[in-house]
């Protein structure tokens, strides 16, 4: 890693854009920090992996991590959905937000379509076009050829691209860097610690920037789709992106420094401390469900006969943390008037709590479960 050698800036018309070097090639690891950094971040990542494969039921949390990661992704791009608006039915959002709803629920799909083609298609070119193409269906973008990489020139930063403040590789060269990245990530002939390998991979992305829009939300996807696919993680339950939001500076100032500087190391720990402290809040939060589970279900023993539907209710709000009461009846299977009931009974346990203030047309939140998730 001494001699990196990020790339160079190559002339064109009247802008300068940067060609990244290949990374498929072999990598020697010899910075003690950075090792010790690594093995904090495997052990933290284990224990997460073994801690969430022993959670029961641990679908209904997982699309409450996909949901946040989702949220905190689109905020990085600009978008101002909220994680209680996000878990919002699309009618019930105010018109003015609802394209920043739509692309907080296109991540979702995302996420969740990726993982599951995961078990027939490997982390591939392939793969990263069909995330994109979810991505993008129908939002801001929708015009901006989802699924495809791009055929003209783009840049970050600026009002055009004689002031951009980084201009990527020219779009001939995508399919070949993309395809670099494919072999590099599949390479099993040059030993590269794992989470070294897909921190330079999102690096490697982020500069090719190989689509007309997207590139981020899609970056930060790969980094989860790449740990599933890998089998260090068995579920998709860790997401930098809430750690990258909180850094946002330094992200994209580290992302800058390896291209202008050649400092691969300074973004191999940004990413490691990224991991690290982001598995420990998994882990945190993993916990804390487990505790306000067997709280509650203590509390539902008390209802004798409308506990199993108040449990029908619960499973449901672990994956929805927000229902009316049409929403309760639906899910319980019960007129409406017992909906109201089970609704006052959860209300009285603490674990529901009306949000809207109004008499009719009454919103519930399981408050105490979506602030893990905040």
């Amino acid at each position: 890693m001494k001699h990196f050698q990020s790339g160079r800036y190559v002339q064109q018309a009247h802008y300068k854009s940067f060609q990244p070097n290949p990374i498929n090639r072999a990598w020697v690891v010899d910075d003690m920090a950075l090792l010790q950094l690594l093995g904090q971040a495997d052990r933290e990542l284990g224990r997460l992996d073994m801690y969430s494969e022993y959670i029961p039921n641990i679908d209904l949390f997982i699309r409450m991590h996909v949901l946040k990661e989702a949220t905190q992704s689109s905020r990085i791009e600009g978008t101002q959905t909220n994680m209680e608006e996000a878990l919002l039915e699309k009618e019930d959002v105010a018109l003015e937000r609802r394209d920043d709803w739509e692309e907080v629920q296109n991540y979702v799909a995302a996420m969740n379509e990726a993982v599951d083609t995961l078990q027939t298609l490997p982390f591939s070119a392939r793969l990263i076009r069909a995330t994109h193409k979810t991505l993008m269906q129908g939002v801001r973008g929708k015009h901006k050829h989802p699924g495809e990489f791009r055929r003209s020139q783009n840049w970050i930063g600026g009002a055009s691209i004689a002031d951009a403040v980084f201009v990527p590789p020219v779009h001939a060269s995508i399919g070949e860097l993309i395809g670099d990245i494919e072999q590099f990530v599949h390479n099993e002939r040059q030993h590269f610690p794992e989470l070294l390998k897909i921190a330079l991979a999102h690096y490697q992305f982020e500069t090719i920037h190989p689509f007309l829009d997207g590139n981020g939300r899609v970056g930060r996807l790969l980094i989860t789709l790449y740990l599933v696919s890998r089998g260090i993680l068995k579920q998709p339950v860790l997401y930098l992106s809430d750690f990258f939001e909180r850094n946002r500076q330094l992200y994209y100032d580290n992302l800058t420094r390896v291209r202008e500087k050649n400092d691969l190391l300074q973004w191999f720990r940004f990413f490691l401390v990224g991991v690290i402290e982001t598995a420990k809040s998994s882990t945190a939060t993993f916990d804390h469900i487990l505790k306000l589970q067997k709280q509650v279900e203590s509390q539902l023993q008390t209802l004798g006969s409308r506990t199993a539907n108040a449990q029908k209710v619960m499973n449901y709000l672990y994956q929805r943390p927000v229902v009316n009461a049409a929403k309760v009846g639906e899910v319980a299977e019960v007129s409406p008037a017992s909906a109201y009931k089970l609704i006052a009974d959860l209300e009285q346990f603490g674990i529901l709590k009306e949000i809207t203030g109004g008499k009719r047309g009454k919103t519930y939140v399981f408050d105490a479960y979506l602030s893990l998730f905040r």
